[in-house]
């Protein structure tokens, strides 16, 4: 389960340093990495049933989810080059034969917060305020409407949901954030979005309920939430402060709750990798149904 409790290294866009070649040859070449990462790491603290080995944006604290840390100082922004791969169709069969015009379950309000560019939206939706259980459905915008894929079971905090997160409480954050940012453990699937192959994935311990944290992290996509857009998912920015937690991601699921992320089947994430276009302007809507429905 991943967290959003977390000490990462900065994951910025350098040229590699003698760490990041020494990762290398731990964990292979990547695949055309978009960061290129400094290679250096802040130490990881010990958490309770878990202990990670240079965790990502979302470390674990007995569950998973990944933030901020109070100590860590927010990194410069960086540039990032947008992917030249025409846009993507998802695979998923469309769950309609006639597109809606809106997307299924969104009220007013929620709705009016996705950016008109959006072309790609993963929709999350929480069972209820105090579930850790959620489905996600790939939408597309067509020139009928929302076209939508099938439904993925996922995972989501311990606590449920929250429109105030802060961090450490244990509920993922109620909104709609862009999706920009891309890594994993493992080599590059075909992502379009910019992808940082790296050893700060690598995770080990248990979950809330016991399960096996490994490969957690193997594929993570960041959710721009109190992230630095254009850097890796490791990185340590913070925009709107340490305390509104961070490195919340989208990443492989374990089996049970997470810290703040949402988290789904290994096989779901790379089709989100392969799927989500920056010229198609992906963003993710998520929380409980009661809460989209405003």
């Amino acid at each position: 389960m991943a967290s959003s409790d977390i000490r990462t290294h900065r994951g910025r866009h350098r040229a590699r340093s003698a760490t990041d070649r020494m990762l290398a040859s731990f964990t292979g070449p990547g695949a055309r990495p978009a960061f290129t990462g400094s290679g250096s790491r802040l130490p990881l603290t010990a958490v309770a049933l878990l202990t990670v080995v240079s965790a990502g944006g979302c470390a674990v604290v007995g569950g998973n989810g990944a933030e901020s840390d109070p100590g860590a100082r927010p990194a410069a922004r960086a540039a990032w080059a947008p992917a030249d791969t025409p846009p993507a169709q998802p695979s998923a069969r469309p769950s309609a034969s006639v597109a809606p015009a809106n997307l299924p379950g969104l009220g007013r309000r929620t709705a009016a917060r996705i950016p008109a560019n959006a072309r790609q939206v993963v929709l999350v939706t929480g069972e209820d305020r105090n579930s850790s259980r959620s489905q996600v459905v790939l939408y597309r915008r067509t020139d009928s409407g929302w076209q939508g894929g099938a439904a993925w079971p996922a995972h989501n905090a311990l606590k449920g949901w929250t429109a105030d997160h802060r961090l450490g409480d244990y509920r993922s954050p109620i909104g709609v954030f862009t999706l920009s940012d891309a890594g994993g453990l493992l080599a590059d699937p075909g992502a379009k979005l910019p992808y940082d192959r790296s050893g700060g994935f690598s995770i080990t311990g248990t979950g809330f309920h016991g399960e096996s944290l490994a490969g957690s992290f193997d594929y993570v996509i960041a959710i721009d939430y109190n992230h630095v857009k254009g850097t890796s998912p490791l990185d340590w920015g913070r925009p709107q402060g340490a305390n509104r937690g961070g490195g919340i991601w989208l990443h492989v699921d374990h089996g049970g709750p997470t810290q703040a992320c949402v988290s789904l089947a290994k096989a779901h994430m790379k089709e989100l990798l392969r799927t989500l276009d920056p010229a198609l302007h992906p963003v993710v809507v998520m929380g409980d149904a009661a809460s989209l429905a405003k």
